[in-house]
């Protein structure tokens, strides 16, 4: 067989693969209507997920049951993969030597899970640089200020903080500098060290994510909540009318092949590693 023999037979493979799983999210309309909560329609998520397997041919090469999964998941929480609302993100990742799709729980898609449970009043992170003016303290009177600098050179980041308020006046903080969250990302995150990593090419915002995460700890939210940041991350082979008590399945990362360390979190897209 020549190279463009080749190259065709595997070009009319990956779109075989790609309409089996467009086959398999029209064969879902039903399901997807019946996860979907009032904040999103089955017409806008169905577009949506099938925008995600164009921009992103990766995506339809992952395995049926991950990538139905992951699309169930979000479906359930309500939140928009794969598009520039950064809620929530379908992405390629190589799991015990197979390409599956992962789940991820986007920055904003954290916040709206926050404002949706009803007991937030305001949620935030920020990012405080080198020049603005910044204080905390924690004790039986914990109090956090920042005035960010109005000049055009704010320096370097420095902090990072997330805060909520709750309707009847309750309150926390998490503030984390810029080691402290490297330090726990080098801890928690397999894939931190590569340069495709979105550590790497997200830094703000997967600290942003981080500092929110543990600010809410201490938040009396309900469980459903608990229950939709438990699904970060995961990889979920079954589909079930209760995703959130089908098992995680994500055992592995290999840096050298295509998963979520390689992938643009602003719009879902594999990037290709350099040499």
């Amino acid at each position: 067989m020549t190279s463009i023999q080749k190259a065709a037979a595997t070009t009319t493979t990956v779109k075989a693969e790609r309409r089996t799983m467009q086959d398999y999210i029209k064969k879902m309309q039903g399901e997807i209507e019946k996860a979907l909560p009032s904040v999103l329609t089955p017409e806008r998520f169905t577009r949506i997920v099938l925008s995600a397997l164009s921009t992103n041919p990766k995506l339809a090469e992952t395995t049926p049951q991950s990538f139905l999964g992951a699309m169930m998941t979000a479906a359930q929480l309500g939140l928009e993969p794969n598009t520039p609302l950064g809620q929530a993100y379908l992405i390629p990742y190589r799991n015990k030597g197979i390409l599956e799709c992962q789940f991820q729980l986007g920055y904003k898609g954290l916040i709206d899970l926050a404002y949706r449970s009803g007991q937030i009043s305001v949620i935030q992170a920020h990012t405080v640089y080198a020049n603005d003016e910044f204080e905390y303290e924690l004790g039986l009177e914990p109090k956090l200020r920042h005035v960010p600098c109005k000049n055009a050179d704010k320096g370097e980041p420095v902090w990072f903080y997330g805060m909520f308020k709750t309707k009847d006046g309750g309150f926390g903080f998490e503030v984390m500098s810029v080691e402290d969250v490297r330090r726990f990302a080098k801890k928690y995150s397999k894939a931190y060290s590569s340069s495709y990593s979105p550590w790497t090419t997200n830094f703000e915002e997967m600290a942003k994510k981080t500092v929110l995460k543990r600010a809410l700890k201490y938040a009396p939210l309900k469980t459903e909540f608990v229950r939709g940041l438990s699904a970060d991350e995961t990889i979920k082979t079954e589909i079930s009318d209760d995703m959130f008590t089908v098992p995680n399945e994500t055992i592995e990362v290999e840096a050298t092949e295509i998963n979520s360390e390689n992938v643009d979190l602003g719009t879902g897209e594999v990037k290709e590693a350099k040499g």
